[in-house]
């Protein structure tokens, strides 16, 4: 599955901003920490707040915040805002080879992409920061005994 850039700045907002929900940040904090565009996460934070997930805090100190639900929002739900994901094109994509083998080559491969849109549709924003988290405590431990 190959995803579009919105979709990455889109995934990198929502996870650096509910991270910490009370923390408000800038779309520039953020573009400036995974090496995107500012215009272009501008744009791809707008249509996270049309879907709920982000707010925009006006004034000074002022940015955005996670407005979701990270018990469940699930990185299929966020992919699914910027990504024809499962759609006619996906489903189609070898459509011309009416071979025995390309049949069974777009079988296989409509399995695949039905296996990973389950997989992004059981984790949710919470359980990924939470295995992050867990992550970066065991990598502290295993440093300290090192």
């Amino acid at each position: 599955m190959k995803l579009q850039k919105a979709t990455y700045c889109a995934l990198y907002a929502v996870l650096e901003l509910a991270r910490d929900p009370d923390v408000q940040l800038s779309a520039t904090d953020i573009a400036e920490k995974y090496n995107i565009s500012a215009n272009h996460l501008a744009k791809v934070l707008r249509d996270l707040g049309r879907a709920g997930l982000v707010e925009s805090v006006r004034g000074a100190g002022g940015g955005y915040r996670f407005s979701g639900n990270l018990k469940r929002t699930t990185l299929f739900d966020v992919i699914h805002l910027f990504e024809d994901v499962g759609g006619e094109n996906e489903r189609s994509r070898d459509a011309q080879a009416d071979t025995d083998i390309g049949n069974a080559l777009n079988m296989v491969l409509t399995e695949i992409d039905e296996i990973a849109l389950a997989t992004l549709g059981s984790i949710t924003i919470g359980t990924l920061l939470k295995t992050m988290r867990w992550r970066n405590e065991r990598a502290e431990r295993d440093e300290a005994k090192a």
